[in-house]
């Protein structure tokens, strides 16, 4: 009989998301791909620090139990498969229950996400994130300095969104971007019974609710989802509303009206936090792990 993952939350993540790697990826900047795996090779035996998503990694897999296997992680990596070899090590190491891996040895790994059928695909490589969205899979490219996930909640999941272009779509953005903040108000109240068409995120945001209703009475782990938006009364509603049309709930709500993000995050100490825009990624990741979402008009292509 065939294996499947379908019916599972898959979670595809690079080596330099999951583990701390970044003392390496100079080596590989700076000269060629044969001394970096020559460096992966002669620190086999030293187990990699955990990278900024590690601590959401391992709350993940815990929603799995004896009775139920609910979470997939997955190695989707440009490292070649040499250097697999210490990512592996280091996650069975932590105990990690990761047992797939694609390695790429340089190529752009995304084509990968569909097979696997991956919900979320985090990355430090913005090509392969872009590359990803466009295939319609939800991915952000992690900021690996950012500050690590908190302590305090060992047994709860906890990840903040974005509104705008993250888990609804920008077309109230590109309102408030082209017209000001006026004329995105009177947009939004004039459209506030009318769904908002869904953003890249919001396929995740329906795998977690899966997750947490196929979890339920039986797994040690919970999750808890906040909505973190510069949005404030009146176009709160329309946000609001949308996801009551989607049957999908978030477990807080913070309208702040332009006020830095940041500091809200640090009291929700969420294991991860997504945005569209590097300004307000840039100050969460002070605070929270981060991931930036180059979808809708604050992201336009870059041109080589």
């Amino acid at each position: 009989m065939a294996v499947s993952l379908q019916g599972k939350l898959v979670v595809a993540l690079s080596s330099r998301a999951l583990f701390d790697f970044e003392e390496e990826n100079l080596v590989f900047e700076g000269s060629d791909d044969r001394a970096y795996m020559r460096l992966q090779l002669d620190r086999l035996d030293r187990i990699a620090k955990p990278g900024v998503a590690f601590p959401l990694v391992q709350k993940l897999l815990s929603f799995n139990t004896s009775e139920s296997n609910l979470v997939e992680v997955v190695i989707l990596s440009r490292n070649d498969p040499v250097s697999g070899l210490r990512v592996f090590r280091s996650a069975q190491e932590y105990r990690l229950a990761i047992e797939r891996g694609v390695f790429t040895r340089g190529r752009s790994p995304y084509r990968y996400l569909r097979p696997l059928g991956s919900v979320l695909f985090l990355s430090a490589n913005e090509a392969d994130v872009r590359d990803a969205l466009a295939a319609g899979v939800p991915a952000a490219r992690v900021y690996p300095d950012s500050a690590r996930a908190a302590q305090q909640y060992p047994n709860e999941v906890r990840i903040a969104f974005d509104g705008d272009a993250v888990l609804f779509s920008d077309e109230a953005e590109r309102v408030f971007q082209s017209d000001g903040l006026n004329a995105f108000i009177a947009h939004e109240t004039e459209k506030a019974g009318l769904p908002l068409l869904p953003g890249p995120f919001q396929p995740l945001l329906l795998a977690l609710h899966r997750l947490q209703q196929a979890s339920e009475g039986f797994a040690p782990m919970r999750l808890r989802t906040a909505l973190v938006t510069a949005r404030s009364a009146p176009a709160h509603e329309r946000a609001v509303r949308t996801l009551m049309e989607w049957g999908l709930e978030v477990d807080e709500a913070m309208f702040l009206g332009g006020l830095d993000k940041g500091e809200f995050l640090r009291e929700f100490e969420p294991d991860f936090f997504f945005d569209d825009q590097t300004r307000h990624c840039d100050s969460a990741s002070l605070f929270a792990p981060t991931g930036h979402v180059a979808s809708g008009i604050s992201n336009p292509l870059k041109r080589t």
